[in-house]
């Protein structure tokens, strides 16, 4: 588990990297609130699946985790797919479909 590695702070990403991309992980969930960036910067970083998963919370105009969720959908990142807001139990659920 990898816990506040958002895009505000990218060298917290690039120290988990060894834990994204060791051989035994076959699947990676991404929750992000606020401008939802984070699932395509870690999808350019790993070579497995990512399952983004938009958060309802955040300040400013975040309107409820549609701001994050439509960032997402717009993901230049290729293999990065997105579930609705709040809906960590169909993230994980699609996770394990990958990685089966």
């Amino acid at each position: 588990r990898v816990y506040d590695c958002g895009v505000a702070g990218l060298h917290r990403i690039l120290t988990a990297l060894p834990k994204l991309r060791d051989p035994s992980v076959g699947c990676v969930l991404v929750c992000a609130g606020m401008d939802g960036a984070l699932p395509s910067v870690v999808g350019g970083l790993v070579d497995v699946p990512v399952v983004a998963i938009p958060t309802s919370v955040g300040y400013g105009v975040s309107l409820g985790g549609i701001s994050a969720l439509l960032t997402m959908l717009n993901s230049c990142s290729p293999g990065v797919g997105v579930v609705n807001v709040d809906n960590g139990f169909g993230g994980a659920v699609w996770a394990m479909k990958c990685i089966r």
